[in-house]
């Protein structure tokens, strides 16, 4: 509402934006069936382990609040107006980014998935992932080095004017752009959160999300500054609904910039706190053993 307002959109344009909700197939389907794998994973989870146990009551609603932000960013007129405004388009790629990735990797899915399967699929699923070279590769995919260059990739490439204007013209690109974003987020996430080193890695985490604030923020100001359009395909949409195509990627570029940052410093300093608090922790249970 606030990049309704920010906009002045006309009347026609409002009226019309309420009528765009994109009931995408293929995305209500994966929604569902992800919303429903995951009930039945951790239904079986508790029933065998008790209620939270493996998987929090907080988590799963964490997975379903993900879930929602989704649908939020590709099913609303959100998804619509993406098309004609960057600035929108940039809050878009930022909720599955920031909002619906971390919410998703908080409700901790590959362990509801698994045991959302029969128990013999599961036992054949947990055999196979624990050999050790697909350990390997899982440890150093999503450990913090390797999670914040695919991230980071992934964000720079993509704002590259030729890919995003070709994102813009093909729904297929546009599917695997955000694809890209939505599964480098969360390897970035989880990486961050839940990596090989589970808390005593926190430190790590912290340097990672302040540089990809730092990088994320000077993309954001590269384009606020830039004195020429990015993508001309919104020029075309500016002149057809009478905005302002040139304000619309400064906009954009300021919500990459600050809001974007300061949620980066908000989950770095977190993430710094649980740090600090695994490191007393660990200090005292020292202490206790050279009582002993």
């Amino acid at each position: 509402m606030i990049l309704l307002l920010a906009h002045g959109l006309t009347p026609h344009l409002t009226a019309e934006l309420w009528r765009r909700w994109t009931w995408e197939p293929v995305t209500v389907v994966l929604l569902l069936m992800s919303g429903a794998l995951y009930a039945v994973g951790v239904a079986t989870l508790w029933r065998r382990a008790g209620r939270d146990r493996g998987i929090r009551s907080w988590q799963a609603a964490a997975f379903y609040a993900g879930l929602l932000s989704l649908a939020a960013a590709l099913l609303s007129p959100v998804a619509w107006l993406s098309e004609l405004l960057f600035s929108v388009h940039m809050t878009q790629h930022e909720i599955l980014m920031l909002i619906s990735a971390p919410l998703l990797v908080f409700g901790r899915p590959l362990q509801a998935l698994t045991w959302a399967l029969p128990p013999r699929s599961r036992a054949a699923v947990i055999h196979g992932v624990t050999q050790p070279r697909i350990a390997a590769a899982w440890h150093s995919l999503t450990g913090p080095t390797a999670a914040f260059v695919l991230h980071g990739m992934a964000i720079w490439v993509w704002h590259a004017p030729h890919l995003y204007e070709a994102a813009l013209r093909s729904a297929g690109i546009h599917a695997l752009q955000h694809l890209s974003f939505v599964i480098t987020a969360c390897l970035f996430w989880w990486g961050m959160v839940q990596g090989r080193y589970g808390r005593a890695g926190y430190g790590a985490g912290v340097l990672y999300v302040f540089l990809t604030a730092v990088h994320t923020s000077v993309l954001g100001a590269l384009l606020t500054v830039a004195p020429w359009l990015w993508y001309p395909s919104y020029a075309t949409a500016a002149t057809r609904w009478q905005m302002d195509a040139m304000a619309d990627q400064q906009l954009a570029g300021l919500l990459m910039w600050i809001p974007s940052g300061v949620a980066f410093i908000v989950f770095g300093l977190g993430l710094m706190a649980a740090w600090l608090g695994e490191s007393e922790r660990r200090a005292g249970l020292g202490s206790v053993s050279q009582a002993r």
